[in-house]
């Protein structure tokens, strides 16, 4: 029987970190110069192009880390403060559509790739939290594949919008985008705090029992 609570929970996190919504502005910017017709296959490049990344590190990220002798206790601890002040720059500094325009504007790269795919969609957050989800420890491969199902659908959701970017301009506006991707960092804020407790228990420095209820927590040793 699937646990519901817990694929409910796995999904806002996934959703939060990779943020769909703050990735509209980015797209209509890589493709004000794209003529129309092609605006669909740059933002299934994009999206595919993220999806192996997120992937990758949802597949390999923890035995990548366990060959370097790191704990996921440690990884848990370290994540959860980038995560939090990745969090912080959502809050109160630039907004993540604005870091990320002004980025491609000064580059002048590839826009599908960079700053669309990475890091807009396939962010530092998100790969953090595809291999803290997946612990190979504490999850079965079921599990793991219940988790890279949840991703792909939030890939799907993060894909229509791109598909439907003029109209959700429209309809939230730049501004809007900016709302909505603050106050998904008061949420990551929240999820990074909590991973930190759950690296914090899982090596034994202190004794929280109901982190182990968390997606990003591990349990005490």
């Amino acid at each position: 029987m699937f646990d519901w609570q817990s694929m409910i929970r796995e999904f806002v996190i996934l959703f939060v970190v990779i943020d769909p919504i703050g990735s509209l502005p980015v797209f209509l910017y890589v493709t004000q110069n794209v003529p129309r017709r092609l605006h669909a296959r740059l933002a299934i490049r994009a999206v595919a192009v993220a999806a192996v990344v997120l992937l990758a590190f949802l597949v390999g990220g923890q035995v990548l880390m366990e060959s370097i002798g790191m704990r996921l206790g440690s990884f848990q601890i370290a994540g959860g403060i980038i995560l939090f002040l990745f969090a912080l720059t959502m809050i109160f500094g630039e907004s993540k559509p604005e870091a990320e325009i002004e980025q491609a504007e000064r580059d002048h790269l590839d826009g599908a790739v960079f700053p669309l795919a990475m890091p807009s969609i396939a962010s530092p957050g998100a790969m953090l939290a595809v291999v803290i989800l997946t612990d190979n420890h504490r999850n079965s491969i079921g599990d793991q594949t219940v988790t890279a199902a949840l991703l792909m659908v939030v890939l799907l959701v993060t894909l229509g919008l791109l598909l439907l970017a003029s109209q959700m301009q429209r309809i939230i506006g730049r501004t809007g985008a900016s709302i909505i991707s603050r106050v998904m960092g008061i949420v990551l804020a929240t999820v990074a705090v909590d991973s930190v407790i759950g690296g914090l228990s899982s090596v034994g420095i202190i004794d929280v029992p109901a982190a182990a209820d968390s997606p990003l927590s591990a349990p005490a040793n």
